[in-house]
């Protein structure tokens, strides 16, 4: 170490210090990883004008501005959702090991829980993930969304109510999920379809989003024989070209699919009592970009 070299002003430390965390609050707000490195870019801007004399908690005040940010993407990002092709799911990270000590925080990014905050409204969402998710106060919470804190008290209340009807049932261990991706991988790799469709829930949904750019289900799917179906005819279609790796994509056991080195699909499983109920596949290139490299998260 240089002792010499000069340390850096408090404003960039501060924002080195929390980066991580600045990064998770976008991203569990937004669900794009391409947003949020944006969202960073402008906390910085913002952050680097501050007069931090005046700032009591820094780690509270890059939150605000960061969730702000965030809010005003949302809005724009849900414009954008309503011109894309098929269903949206969110963007695939591929996670370090050690972030599954963190069990809330896995819990709030596993592709299941994602999909159910983007049944939230923008305000609701942020609320929600700042309070459930990062513990942040009232007040704290009320100066970053532009509300009274009695308001987001109800916000709060609402949101819950919303998320605990519609959130996985029960904890679920990273064995179940592996069991039931390794049901895939072998269906994949044999073509034998038995072991994973005994698990699947009578009211299973598919997704898969290509964007518009790779070949993909339109629409989701439900039902356990309508997804066995299409699970059969992408068995035939894939498995032959495809190499299957298990790996860690945000907090959870998935698995990677390459054809000729590269990533082609990520599939992610949500499970309740022991069944898949869902199953989530992402092909769009765009959103495949954070699962060649590690992104650490935190709170």
């Amino acid at each position: 170490m240089n002792e010499d070299a000069p340390r850096p002003d408090p404003a960039t430390e501060a924002f080195v210090a929390h980066r991580s965390l600045l990064f998770t609050v976008a991203y569990e707000i937004l669900g794009s990883a391409v947003d949020a490195e944006d969202v960073l870019q402008e906390t910085w801007l913002r952050w680097a004008g501050v007069d931090l004399a005046a700032v009591r908690d820094r780690r509270a005040y890059l939150v605000r501005i960061a969730t702000r940010q965030a809010l005003g993407r949302l809005r724009a990002l849900s414009r954008r959702k309503e011109s894309y092709v098929g269903p949206w799911p969110p963007e695939p990270l591929l996670t370090v090991p050690d972030v599954a000590e963190d069990v809330g925080l896995v819990e709030s990014m596993s592709m299941a829980m994602m999909l159910v905050l983007e049944t939230l409204a923008p305000t609701e969402r942020a609320v929600f993930v700042l309070r459930e998710v990062f513990g942040l106060g009232y007040e704290d919470i009320a100066a970053a969304v532009g509300k009274t804190p009695a308001a987001v008290r109800q916000i709060a209340h609402r949101a819950r109510a919303h998320v605990a009807a519609r959130r996985p049932r029960g904890a679920v261990s990273a064995a179940e999920n592996r069991a039931a991706l390794a049901a895939f991988q072998r269906a994949l790799e044999t073509g034998d379809l038995r072991n994973l469709l005994d698990l699947l829930a009578p009211d299973v949904v598919a997704l898969s989003d290509g964007g518009g750019i790779k070949q993909a289900m339109p629409r989701p799917v439900v039902g356990a024989a309508a997804v066995a179906r299409a699970l059969a005819a992408g068995v035939a279609v894939f498995g032959p070209l495809v190499t299957v790796e298990p790996t860690l994509v945000n907090g959870h056991p998935a698995l990677v699919m390459r054809a000729d080195g590269a990533i082609d699909m990520v599939v992610a499983v949500r499970i309740d009592d022991g069944l898949v109920t869902g199953l989530y596949s992402v092909r769009n290139p765009e959103k495949l970009t954070r699962m060649e490299r590690e992104t650490a998260v935190s709170r």
